[in-house]
């Protein structure tokens, strides 16, 4: 049917507003589009930009060199050594196991190890590196390398790993590195990212762990290219890390060596003091271990060995260890009682072998005793009845305050693990820790540093540093730090008068040179180089009425853990101190049999600088002293380095 003309007009309207609708849809839509385009394009090009610059440049983080260890000469005690290592990451590498596979047959990698990498790589997020193998050879290295486009997400990298050149000798005072471990983060609460790359190794022990922060120096990044495997292709830019800073201890290399093999074979410990300055210049405890196998990776045997060596090889007895003092106490008595005035030096008190204290008997060492003594007298024979007499007089509170004034009790700042205060008990510390009171009993045992006095070797050191220049004397490890001296000042006077020192250090004279001394077989025969000192002999066990009455046991017929401790502490030279020693030898027996001649040969070889010459010990000793030397294994020492030299 034919349309009629107004038909025709009203269709054409109804297109054209369909047009226009169309139309205006088609332009809205164009400039929405439009819009979004220029919003992507303009306003977020920097963001998008970056989102794909990331998928194919990486931010990697560089480690930095850990600062060097060096004795006070300049010897290094802990260097860095390259490392040769091979990480993977989990994302860049698709088939883990397949990868793996191919990388095992290039290079020889233990399956316990594969293992383990398998297992952290499912701990951990994909995108962090996982070391797969360490310590690989150069060809080892190189075979991986070469090899690298059929390893995705394999990397080869060269690092850096501790070592320390003196092994045992300075374990317990230099310590060791280790990995970062869940417990050390969540007990450090530390978050630097420097933790996060493959392997790091932080302090774990003595001044690795306490000079962390120092020695860990910052961390530095590069931005690499990478291709669609996670290759790299080319490196952009580098923040290059800032290397820990290099410490400088105030041990002698040779000294401490010295000090471990006269220490050998025994349970022992032994630190070494300038009296003036408060260095200390070594600091043995043996036996001792290699710290470089915990660098390494200790095994699940070594470890036990070490953990079940009853001489317990690990602990640092020096600092950690702490023991009856025995009467190595007895100068404290003797000045507590000087300075108080209740007693004078030429007083004489007469031994004859025991005092009685109500049902009580408190034996002297001399089981018929030692006669008429005063006080220098008693010093020198070390007189057990003529300190229980004089603790009567004076009291535990004089006798604490002046075991503290001389630098017991006291936990001493040394960045050392497990520094332990020791104690110096009074009448407080009893009613709070064993719920009774204080009796004269008590006294008279911590009169010969026996009861409940507990002291460490570094204390006893400090108390004869103290004796020898009547100056709060406090240890020092640290000399340098980047160069910078780190020292304190050491002038601080003691208070104590002068004559009471005098008469104390006569009695100590007495001990090492006088024929009735309890050294006087360990004394030096060299003029200028005489020694001042103090025997101990601290017991472990409980001696009954009814074995004092048939004859005490001998140490040498005990069962080791139950012998007595032997102990020595001493000055020299005599007359011009510069060194003060310590030793405790663990269940040794008699001080002046076991502990005097270690202490002896020790500051002889201090003083000297060298192996003591024979010239220096009495004619008699003489040959065994010289067999002595010529079986101890020394180390060959290397002229010394200037700390700061350049890392390796």
């Amino acid at each position: 049917m034919k349309r009629t003309q107004k038909e025709t007009e009203h269709s054409a309207r109804a297109i054209t507003r369909r047009s226009m609708v169309v139309g205006g849809l088609m332009l809205a839509t164009g400039g929405l589009l439009a819009a979004r385009m220029r919003y992507l394009q303009v306003e977020r090009a920097s963001d998008f930009r970056l989102l794909a610059e990331e998928n194919r440049i990486n931010i990697q983080l560089l480690p930095p060199a850990r600062g060097l260890i060096y004795d006070r000469q300049g010897r290094l005690l802990a260097s860095n050594e390259q490392n040769y290592t091979v990480v993977m990451v989990r994302e860049n590498a698709g088939d883990v196991d397949a990868v793996l596979d191919r990388l095992s047959r290039i290079v020889n990698i233990d399956m316990q190890d594969l293992a383990r990498a398998r297992d952290e790589m499912m701990a951990r997020a994909p995108f962090v590196p996982i070391t797969i193998a360490d310590r690989l050879s150069w060809e080892e290295f190189s075979s991986v390398a070469v090899n690298a486009p059929a390893l995705p997400g394999i990397t080869p990298e060269v690092g850096l790993s501790r070592i320390y050149p003196f092994g045992a000798d300075f374990a317990h005072v230099v310590g060791y590195v280790g990995p970062v471990s869940d417990f050390y983060l969540e007990s450090t609460g530390d978050t630097d990212p420097v933790l996060q790359i493959p392997d790091f190794q932080v302090g774990r022990y003595a001044v690795e762990s306490r000079m962390e922060q120092d020695l860990r120096g910052e961390t530095g990044s590069r931005r690499v290219e990478v291709n669609a495997t996670g290759r790299v292709m080319r490196e952009l830019d580098r923040i290059p890390p800032t290397p820990g800073k290099d410490l400088q201890l105030t041990v002698d290399t040779g000294l401490q060596n010295y000090a471990q093999a006269r220490l050998s074979g025994e349970s022992a410990s032994a630190v070494v003091m300038e009296v003036e300055s408060g260095d200390i210049v070594a600091l043995a405890s043996a036996p001792s271990y290699d710290p470089n196998l915990f660098v390494r990776g200790i095994s699940t045997a070594e470890y036990g060995n070490l953990t079940n060596d009853p001489y317990r090889p690990l602990a640092s007895k020096t600092v950690q260890g702490l023991y009856p003092p025995g009467s190595t106490f007895k100068m404290i008595t003797a000045l507590a009682g000087l300075e108080a005035g209740m007693i004078e030096p030429d007083e004489t008190i007469t031994c004859n072998g025991f005092i009685e204290l109500g049902t009580r008997r408190f034996h002297c060492w001399r089981r018929g005793g030692h006669g008429r003594m005063n006080m220098v007298d008693g010093l020198t024979q070390s007189c057990d009845v003529y300190y229980y007499e004089l603790a009567q007089r004076v009291g535990i509170d004089a006798i604490s305050a002046m075991a503290r004034r001389l630098g017991l009790g006291e936990r001493y700042d040394v960045p050392l693990s497990g520094v332990a205060s020791g104690l110096v008990p009074d009448r407080d510390w009893k009613r709070a820790n064993r719920g009774s009171e204080w009796v004269v009993g008590d006294t008279l045992n911590a009169a010969i540093g026996q009861g409940f006095v507990l002291n460490s070797p570094l204390q006893l050191a400090v108390m004869t540093s103290r004796l020898a220049t009547g100056r709060a004397i406090r240890p020092q490890l640290v000399r340098t730090l980047n160069g910078i001296d780190q020292r304190r000042d050491q002038t601080e006077d003691l208070g104590i008068d002068p004559a009471h020192l005098a008469v104390v250090r006569e009695g100590m004279w007495n001990v090492s040179n006088f024929r009735r001394g309890t050294a006087f077989r360990s004394r030096v025969v060299d003029e200028g180089f005489q020694i001042a000192g103090k025997t101990g002999t601290s017991q472990v066990r409980n001696i009954t009425a009814a074995e004092r009455a048939t004859g005490v046991t001998r140490n040498e017929d005990l069962p080791w853990e139950r012998r007595d401790h032997a102990l020595f502490v001493g000055y020299a030279p005599a007359d011009a101190p510069r060194y003060a020693v310590s030793v405790v030898v663990e269940h040794g027996g008699g001080g002046s049999t076991v502990a005097a001649p270690i202490a002896r040969d020790l500051l002889l070889r201090a003083m000297h600088g060298t192996v003591p010459p024979s010239s220096a010990y009495p004619v008699s000793q003489r040959r065994d002293i010289e067999a002595m030397h010529d079986e101890m294994q020394l180390l060959p020492l290397d002229p010394p380095t200037e700390a700061g030299r350049t890392r390796a």
